[in-house]
């Protein structure tokens, strides 16, 4: 069998509900363009929905990124591929892309740049037989953002085995598309139930786009419990001043996040200074020594 003909329909506005409370973070996220290939994209009327909204939402995405300096990866399986590299996808789509590997070009709307990330495809996992998790660490980033096609097959497998790494996945809702209306609420339900989180593109980029203002350090330990807080995205009543902050789920990444934000509003701290004493108490101590040298 192969890739059925793809009837229009209208993409999904009323979202599931997330098991958890994870949002994008410009320092922590790369963006996963998926598979955005002419080929995939043959199987819609180009001009009838979901296509022309899907392109735009992820160009919006690809330009949020590079505004915020989160890198851009995208996956394309090649026009040639032996019965060998193929396998078992063989037996269930046939030769695929193979037999028309002129269509191999991502769409021209989002054709790569200098400086994006373009891996070979193999599997449905954009990590299979890949460098994508090697470069994710590389870069000290663990999440990501997933748009393109198809929803249900290779965007929520991909999404599933971040998880499975211990990358936080976002499933952008309006900037994937499927085989149908009810494939595309199946991956986001899956998602949102089992693996990641489901966001639409204007939640996605005003988490990208954080409004402009100058950093400033807490004022009080009131305030430096709901930083840390908001960085673990827990409530602020969860935390106590004596808990220890590395076993409440504070992460190498997400201190150095806030090591940065605390000195470029004019902290001196080290990542050493607050990973020796990791509790609220010793951090506004050294906050204020910080402020007073």
């Amino acid at each position: 069998m192969t890739i059925p003909t793809i009837a229009s329909y209208p993409i999904p506005t009323d979202l599931p509900q997330n098991r958890v409370n994870w949002l994008p973070d410009p320092s922590r996220a790369v963006l996963l363009i998926h598979d955005m290939q002419e080929y995939f994209l043959d199987f819609y009327d180009s001009a009838a929905a979901p296509i022309p909204t899907l392109i735009e939402h992820i160009r919006q995405l690809r330009e949020a990124c590079d505004a915020a300096g989160v890198p851009v990866v995208y996956t394309a399986q090649p026009g040639e591929q032996s019965l060998k590299d193929r396998a078992l996808l063989q037996e269930f789509w046939g030769p695929g892309l193979t037999a028309r590997p002129e269509r191999a070009p991502v769409v021209a709307a989002l054709a790569p740049r200098a400086g994006d990330v373009v891996l070979t495809k193999w599997r449905y996992s954009a990590f299979a037989r890949t460098d994508l998790a090697e470069r994710m660490q590389a870069w000290g980033r663990d999440q990501l953002i997933v748009c393109g096609v198809y929803a249900h097959i290779g965007c929520q497998v991909s999404a599933t085995e971040a998880f499975m790494r211990d990358i936080q996945p976002f499933m952008v809702s309006d900037a994937v598309a499927d085989f149908s209306l009810d494939r595309h609420l199946q991956a986001l339900d899956y998602v949102a139930q089992r693996s990641g989180v489901v966001l639409d593109t204007a939640k996605t980029l005003a988490c990208l786009r954080p409004a402009a203002a100058a950093e400033t350090l807490p004022a009080n330990p009131a305030a430096l419990k709901a930083d840390v807080a908001a960085l673990l995205q827990i409530p602020a009543s969860d935390l106590h001043d004596d808990d220890n902050l590395l076993f409440a789920g504070l992460d190498s990444i997400r201190l150095m996040s806030l090591i940065e934000r605390w000195r470029r509003a004019g902290a001196t701290l080290a990542f050493i200074d607050l990973a020796e004493r990791p509790t609220l108490q010793d951090w506004w101590q050294l906050l204020e020594a910080s402020q007073q040298g």
